[in-house]
């Protein structure tokens, strides 16, 4: 299995194992050998709680998290640590990417109790799963003003012993709070252009024009923002928008894309991205590459290519696609989670690792190729100058210094390959082999998009068995129920609301790629599912888990736009498409009671819901569908040429579309009917009247 000398070398208590040990999660794996006495999320940890009047300690991560390694090395492996956990606590492991349900409950109380939040997050709670106290990463000891581990624990376990009541009477409290939190709160009405209108301005204030992105460093992708941005700059064609407005969101979106893809985040060699920029200009990465920045970060290239027509985007798009066409797909079809940022340094001293050490460069492995050093930034004594972690020292991060013409970038492909070849030859990172069908949903999308704009069959059939990968093997036909999580020939965990929200999606892109009626079949069957198991036939909106789960302490519905849309936002954008596609007025309504429920975050807090504004300017509209009659190559390039966010494409006879049962081939040529709202224009045999009714 890939990565397997992480699981074999990263803990020097070989010996050890505790009852993570037949884990499936490659995170809890990482663990199982600590002297911590860890259990999983479930029952018998709760059970040994309650037993034995012990606080929980509730560690959550990932097994690409840098910091989660170091808090690792530092005090799991710790005995004295160990020994002080184990007495006083009942240790509990949660890989946050299997149970993102685990994990949102308790990091917005981390959120709300201390103003940040991140990984590993480390949260103290009640035999009855109530957090009273809770951070990220502890030191040790106590350092950098801050306390350490060892005294944290010390002081929380003399608490519980004498300030019981005091404890279990705040953890109340904390849930009673975050109860009237996670509700959607009253219902303002469905939000209109304005909403569109703030948030844009709130992004222009935000723009970082020397640099690209938003906000200062740390500097994230957050692909939602092009979704909303390249959406506001496409509403001017019905006048929606003022021209200089539009033309700052493509530009702000533009040159962000281009900046990411010029800098060290970018890996120039392999294709794809990293996590995110630790400077202000996308030079420094933090090296870990996770599957749903390659699939939103695709597509977004994909959509500026539509835009644009500049090849630089469409270059970017491919080869971030094949990355993980080559390095992040089973031999099956599903795609695997995250590559980490950590890697050996040398392979005879395992437990030497540094971030990003197979990424980088001394000048001395370059200096059989000056003209590619030149180009990519490469220095005699390492290109990093300000390095807090001495990691780079003497280094190179490759970026492009200036901008590649097509005769240098055929010059330069000879030694692109060499320098691959050799990178290919360290111990590469640690790959966390798992696949979850919400990441997978995305990059299904992303590849189905690919194989349209680009006209790639490669990318098709990507899509194509990725889905069938998740239908046979973690999907069950006759309950409609999604498994989260597949590893090692095990499915498990039953699916949450961004499961079936991201999936449907994609059998929704996958059908607009190959025309297969099945895939919106399955998304209707899905979408029932989805409704039936995660919406509030109250107050609207969907929690982000099913009823019935004792050992949630709330339900919660999910609405923030962060690296990943929410559950809520794509399962809008669902409802929306699937009415387009079926005009089925249950989709509409049930996407209008969404926007009810949720209109007081947009209309309030817009700039934290771009992927809901996506939706919203679906609604508002207005809509277009194109119909295909007969072997149509050269419309569907036309069409998909072009970026129509409010448009779906779909082949005559189409049993879900009531009206195009009617629609043929005219004169026994191939033939595209172009209706707004259902009301048809005559139907064309010409390639320049089907651009004509686009425009």
């Amino acid at each position: 299995m890939a990565g397997d000398w992480w699981l074999v070398t990263e803990s020097r208590y070989s010996g050890t194992v505790n009852h993570l040990i037949s884990e499936k999660s490659p995170y809890l794996q990482q663990h199982a050998h600590n002297p911590v006495d860890w259990y999983a999320w479930g029952e018998a940890a709760f059970e040994k709680a309650r037993a034995e009047d012990k606080p929980i300690f509730l560690s959550i991560g990932y097994s690409t998290c840098h910091w989660c390694h170091v808090m690792e090395r530092e005090s799991f492996e710790n005995d004295e640590l160990a020994t002080i956990l184990n007495r006083w606590f009942v240790p509990v492991k949660v890989d946050r990417e299997e149970r993102p349900d685990v994990d949102r409950i308790y990091m917005t109380f981390v959120q709300a109790s201390t103003g940040g939040g991140g990984w590993p997050m480390s949260v103290f709670l009640t035999p009855g799963l109530k957090p009273f106290f809770g951070g990220t990463y502890f030191p040790p000891d106590t350092r950098y003003g801050r306390p350490g581990f060892g005294a944290i624990l010390e002081r929380i376990a003399e608490a519980w012993r004498s300030e019981r009541g005091r404890i279990l009477q705040s953890s109340g409290d904390v849930i009673a709070q975050l109860a009237q939190y996670a509700g959607s709160g009253p219902s303002t009405g469905i939000p209109d252009k304005t909403s569109l209108d703030s948030a844009f301005q709130h992004f222009r204030r935000m723009y970082d024009s020397a640099h690209g992105g938003f906000g200062s460093a740390p500097k994230f992708p957050r692909p939602v923002v092009f979704n909303f941005l390249l959406r506001y700059y496409a509403r001017s064609a019905d006048g929606s928008t003022q021209a200089d407005t539009k033309e700052d969101a493509l530009e702000m979106t533009l040159q962000t894309l281009r900046a990411m893809a010029n800098g060290g985040m970018h890996d120039q060699l392999g294709g794809g991205f990293h996590r995110y920029s630790v400077d202000e200009r996308w030079f420094v990465p933090h090296f870990e590459k996770m599957l749903y920045d390659q699939a939103q970060l695709a597509v977004s290239y994909l959509e500026a290519y539509q835009i644009t027509h500049d090849a630089f985007y469409a270059k970017i798009a491919r080869s971030t696609l094949d990355y993980v066409l080559r390095d992040m797909t089973d031999r099956y079809g599903g795609f695997y989670s995250a590559e980490d940022a950590d890697s050996v340094i040398d392979p005879a001293n395992p437990k030497e690792k540094g971030e990003g050490a197979f990424y980088v460069w001394s000048a001395a492995e370059l200096e059989q190729f000056p003209k590619f050093a030149a180009i990519y930034g490469v220095e005699r004594n390492g290109n990093v100058a300000d390095d807090p972690h001495e990691e780079f020292t003497g280094k190179n991060i490759l970026y492009l210094r200036k901008a590649l013409d097509d005769a240098t970038e055929v010059e330069l492909q000879a030694a692109k390959a060499a320098l691959l070849a050799t990178r290919g030859k360290r111990v590469r990172p640690y790959l966390d082999d798992k696949i979850l069908t919400a990441w997978n949903g995305l990059m299904i999308s992303a590849f189905a998009k690919g194989a349209q704009v680009l006209d790639e069959a490669r990318y098709l059939e990507a899509a194509q068995r990725a889905t069938g990968f998740i239908l046979t093997r973690m999907f069950d036909q006759t309950s409609g129920v999604l498994q989260r999580r597949y590893r090692d020939g095990d499915a498990a965990i039953a699916g949450f609301l961004d499961d079936y929200a991201f999936f449907i999606g994609a059998l929704l892109d996958l059908y607009e790629a190959d025309f297969d009626a099945r895939h919106i079949e399955n998304a209707i069957q899905l979408a029932g599912k989805m409704r039936e198991l995660f919406e509030d036939p109250k107050d609207g909106g969907f929690f982000s888990t099913a009823a019935g789960d004792s050992n949630l302490v709330l339900r919660m519905k999910d609405d923030y736009d962060g690296a990943e849309p929410s559950g809520n936002a794509v399962a809008l954008l669902d409802l929306l498409r699937l009415a387009h596609f079926t005009d089925r007025a249950e989709y509409r309504e049930a996407a209008e009671r969404t926007l009810q429920a949720l209109g007081g975050k947009i209309t309030q807090q817009s700039v934290a819901v771009p992927q809901m504004l996506v939706g919203l300017d679906y609604y508002l509209g207005p809509h277009r569908e194109v119909v295909l009659a007969g072997e149509s190559r050269e419309f569907l390039r036309h069409v998909r040429a072009r970026f129509l966010p409010h448009t779906i494409t779909l082949r005559a006879g189409a049993p879900f579309f009531p009206a195009a049962a009617s629609m043929h081939e005219v004169d026994g040529k191939p033939t595209a009917y172009v209706c707004q709202d259902y009301t048809c224009q005559l139907p064309t045999n010409e390639l320049s009247k089907l651009d004509e009714l686009l425009q």
